[in-house]
């Protein structure tokens, strides 16, 4: 278990230092992703992403199983 945090901790660490370059990704603007603006209001539902991340992550999670 302390492992597995610490683990989770670098990698929290690092997506930190990266955002700057992982904010131009496509993430959260994809095709499929429900943005419904409206005066005084506004809705942002990015399930495509959501999709995708979930794909990777459970291939990585999959990959290191093997």
């Amino acid at each position: 278990m302390g492992r597995t945090l610490v683990i989770l901790g670098a990698v929290l660490v690092a997506v930190g230092l990266c955002w700057p370059w992982l904010q131009k990704l496509p993430f959260g603007r994809l095709p499929g992703d429900i943005f419904i603006r409206r005066e005084g209001f506004q809705f942002f539902f990015p399930i495509t992403t959501c999709i995708l991340i979930s794909i990777v992550i459970t291939l990585i999670f999959w990959f290191f199983r093997k």
